[in-house]
């Protein structure tokens, strides 16, 4: 069989069994043993793909992603959430479109103590729409700023998606945790920027408010108290992997006891509350090693068809600059983010492009940051962005998926901005990196 029809057969099988509404893990299994059968020898083929899944996901590289999805769970669960946002809330002085900075504010906090950006969203949507809609703004100034923030989980340490990617891909998890820092602060950046613009075209969009008046000194103690101690967990995660001390494992276990004592600390730790972090974090792990067997078998089954090495060969004989064949990339990710979720966009996706990518001699981790990215943005892209619908059930229904997805479109500009910038300026992503090396 040749290399793009085997690629077609496995590619357009496993897209039509996720059409028919089969989960993610079971359309790759089924897809995998069609071609087990057809490209590895049948049954000897079947006896090597189980081998292989139960290697795949024993790995101590994986052990981030329950202590991540922990992390979170304690966080929002906890309260914990909620005081960080209420000190920001009473930290913020009177200005135009107050709430809107208050939410990228909030966002980039939760995204620093969660590793799902679902979860981060959800979060703060249940605050700030019932905030924005008694205090007259209009639907972009919350809504939007909301989808952006939200996304801010998948890049800023700890992000479950880049332990993913990184055990899938092969490529050093600790760098690719480091590397979506500093991007991550930028893009809240670019954020606060748009908002900035927003306001002064329409005034009217963000009505002004009279907010508590705090002095000096009770912000200061606002901030020690109750904003200053969170950056316990982000020492805990990011200090040290940078500083040497810890593995990304390791420094995932430091994270959930950072929350922890946070908890014992604020006087908020509570038995029902860790069971519930606990089984939680059981129940969405489990779901992601099964994805992680069907994906990892599905790399290798379409590597052994040939069709990997077809599609590289075919992929780099086009006379296409390195920027020209990043950008085909980047609009690949987009349109498959148009019509998967953020895991099956990676777990599809990873074994076809990776090794164009590496053919080319572009940066793998760079790469990995900008198909973050790309997945942020499929998450707000219709028809099937998840987090369209969570911002759709938060809102009660009241604004139709075309508005939300409007709302959110001048922070899609600055993700793609944030792409160019690093396709140009590859520092960006690689300086901490670097530094911890």
């Amino acid at each position: 069989m040749e290399w793009y029809s085997a690629a077609l057969l496995m590619c357009g099988l496993i897209l039509f069994l996720m059409a028919l509404g089969f989960p993610v893990a079971i359309g790759f299994l089924i897809t995998n043993i069609v071609g087990v059968y057809l490209f590895m020898g049948g049954e000897r083929g079947v006896s090597q793909l189980v081998a292989n899944g139960a290697t795949s996901v024993n790995s101590f590289l994986l052990v981030p992603i329950p202590l991540f999805i922990m992390m979170g769970e304690l966080f929002f669960r906890s309260g914990l959430s909620k005081r960080a946002f209420d000190a920001l809330d009473k930290l913020f002085g009177n200005f135009k479109g107050r709430l809107s900075y208050i939410t990228i504010a909030g966002g980039t906090v939760t995204a620093a103590m969660s590793g799902s950006s679902l979860a981060s969203t959800a979060m703060l949507g249940s605050i700030m729409v019932p905030e924005g809609e008694r205090r007259g703004y209009k639907s972009a100034f919350i809504v939007g700023p909301l989808l952006g923030a939200g996304g801010l989980a998948i890049l800023i340490p700890p992000s479950i998606l880049m332990v993913l990617l990184g055990s899938l891909a092969r490529i050093d998890v600790g760098s690719l945790l480091l590397a979506g820092l500093i991007p991550g602060l930028l893009l809240a950046t670019f954020y606060a920027v748009a908002i900035f613009i927003m306001t002064k075209l329409d005034p009217e969009g963000a009505p002004d408010y009279a907010a508590e008046k705090i002095s000096i000194g009770r912000k200061f103690r606002i901030f020690t108290t109750d904003v200053l101690p969170l950056s316990l967990v982000i020492v805990a995660v990011v200090g040290t992997i940078i500083a040497g001390i810890a593995t990304p494992s390791e420094s995932a276990a430091f994270g959930v006891l950072a929350v922890l004592v946070l908890m014992v600390f604020y006087r908020c730790f509570a038995i029902d509350v860790l069971v519930r972090a606990v089984t939680e974090s059981l129940r969405f792990s489990v779901m992601i090693f099964f994805v992680i067997v069907g994906a990892s078998t599905f790399s290798q089954v379409f590597a052994y068809s040939g069709a990997t090495h077809g599609l590289v060969n075919w992929a780099t004989g086009f006379d296409f600059g390195i920027y020209t064949m990043i950008a085909v990339i980047f609009i690949v990710l987009l349109v498959a983010g148009m019509f998967l979720d953020a895991i099956s966009t990676m777990m599809l996706t990873i074994p076809i492009l990776l090794p164009i990518v590496q053919d080319l001699g572009f940066n793998e981790v760079s790469f990995g940051v900008i198909m973050m990215i790309s997945l942020e943005i499929g998450a707000v892209t219709p028809p099937l962005g998840l987090a369209l619908y969570v911002m759709h059930s938060i809102t009660g229904g009241s604004l139709r998926l075309s508005q939300i997805f409007m709302a959110g479109l001048p922070f899609l500009i600055c993700s793609i901005l944030l792409v160019v910038l690093i396709v140009a300026f590859p520092q960006l992503a690689l300086f901490l990196p670097e530094l911890a090396r």
